[in-house]
C-alpha cells in the first residue's frame, strides 16, 4: 500500500490537535466576539413552533436506554408512515437541544462539544410529517422552532440525488442534514477546530440512533455525499458553511 496516498488523512487525524497553534492569536485570545451561537434567521421564513423538546423525549422514549443501546443498528428500508411533529422535535431536541444558556460565548447542549461551541446547523428535509408541509427546515434550538426554507414535496428525490442516488433516502419520513459553521469552532481553537469539528457530529449523530431506536424508527448515516449537491439542496455557501452529516430518518 502506498502509504503517501493517506498521509494528509492520518495527520489530520492523530497530529492536529498537536499543531503548535499560537492560542494567544486566536480570536478569542484577541478580545473579538464569537459567532453567534445560532445562525441568524431571515425574517421572510415562516416559522413553526415546536412541542417541548424535553418534553417529548420523556413522554416517547419509553424503551430504557439499555435496550436502545443494544438494539441500536443502522436502518436503510422504512416503512410509509408518517412521523408526528412531536417525534420530530424530540428527534431534533436529543440531537442539538439546548439544555441552558450560560452567556453569548456559551451555551450547553444535550450533546458534548469542544469548549462548548457547537458548530452545527441542523436542517431536515421533510417528506412524511403530520401538519408539516414537505420541504426544507432548519432547526432553531433557541427558539425551540422550525424555519420553512422552502416548499418542495420532491424534496426526498432530490436528496437521494444529492446522496449519489442511495434510494433508501428517499424512503425517510425526514432526513436530516447536519452542515458546520467552522468560524464557531476556529473562534476558540483556531487551526485545531477542524478535527474536533468532526468528532462532535459523531456524538450527534449517535444520539439521534438512540432516540429514534427509542420510538420504534431508525436511522443510518451517512458521510457519502455530493458536497456541492447537498449544499446547494440547504442552501448554504459551501465556505462559512457547509454540510458535514447526514442521516435519513423513519418508522421502521
Amino acid at each position: 500500500m502506498n502509504q503517501t496516498r493517506f498521509e494528509a488523512g492520518r495527520f489530520f487525524l492523530k497530529d492536529t490537535i498537536r499543531l503548535q497553534v499560537d492560542f494567544s492569536t486566536t480570536d478569542q485570545s484577541r478580545g473579538i466576539a464569537a459567532p453567534p451561537l445560532q445562525t441568524p434567521c431571515a425574517p421572510e421564513f415562516v416559522r413553526v413552533d415546536l412541542p417541548e423538546g424535553r418534553a417529548a423525549l420523556k413522554h416517547l422514549a419509553a424503551m430504557p436506554l439499555g435496550d436502545a443501546i443494544a438494539g441500536r443498528e443502522s436502518v436503510r428500508r422504512f416503512s410509509p408512515a408518517a412521523l408526528s411533529l412531536e417525534e420530530v422535535s424530540m428527534l431534533l431536541w436529543a440531537t442539538q437541544g439546548v439544555r441552558k444558556v450560560l452567556g453569548p460565548e456559551c451555551a450547553l447542549r444535550v450533546v458534548p462539544s469542544a469548549g462548548a461551541r457547537h458548530a452545527f446547523e441542523s436542517y431536515v428535509a421533510v417528506s412524511r410529517v403530520d401538519t408539516l408541509v414537505p420541504g426544507l427546515y432548519r432547526y432553531l434550538p433557541f427558539d425551540n422552532q422550525l424555519a420553512q426554507i422552502y416548499e418542495d414535496t420532491e424534496i426526498g428525490n432530490r436528496a437521494v440525488d444529492a446522496c449519489h442516488w442511495q434510494q433508501f433516502v428517499g424512503q425517510a419520513a425526514v432526513v436530516f442534514f447536519w452542515t458546520a459553521v467552522p468560524a464557531r469552532m476556529e473562534w476558540r481553537y483556531a487551526e485545531a477546530a477542524h478535527k474536533v469539528i468532526a468528532i462532535d457530529a459523531g456524538h450527534v449523530c449517535q444520539n439521534l440512533y438512540l432516540a429514534a431506536q427509542a420510538i420504534g424508527a431508525g436511522t443510518c448515516a451517512i458521510a457519502a455525499y455530493n458536497q456541492g449537491a447537498c449544499d446547494s439542496l440547504l442552501g448554504v455557501d459551501g465556505n462559512e458553511e457547509f454540510t458535514v452529516y447526514i442521516a435519513p430518518v423513519g418508522k421502521c
